[in-house]
């Protein structure tokens, strides 16, 4: 299963809060997390990974950052 979790233009905790909530629904799958911050970004896959959740991948878009999960 996929899920997307937009947390752009929100200041943290917002996107750690907004990804937990997603991990809490999907349990398992990928999970594609939009971040616009440094911050936000070390911040939700230090959060994601303290569920087991691992890193799939971090893309670099513009100022933006787009972080795949995942939970097998």
């Amino acid at each position: 299963m996929h899920a997307m979790v937009d947390a752009r233009g929100l200041s943290c905790p917002q996107p750690v809060l907004a990804t937990l909530d997603q991990i809490k629904v999907l349990e398992r799958g990928e999970i594609v997390v939009l971040v616009d911050t440094d911050t936000s970004k070390e911040n939700v896959i230090r959060a994601a990974a303290s569920k087991g959740w691992e890193l799939k991948g971090v893309e670099p878009q513009g100022i933006e950052y787009r972080i795949t999960l995942e939970k097998k």
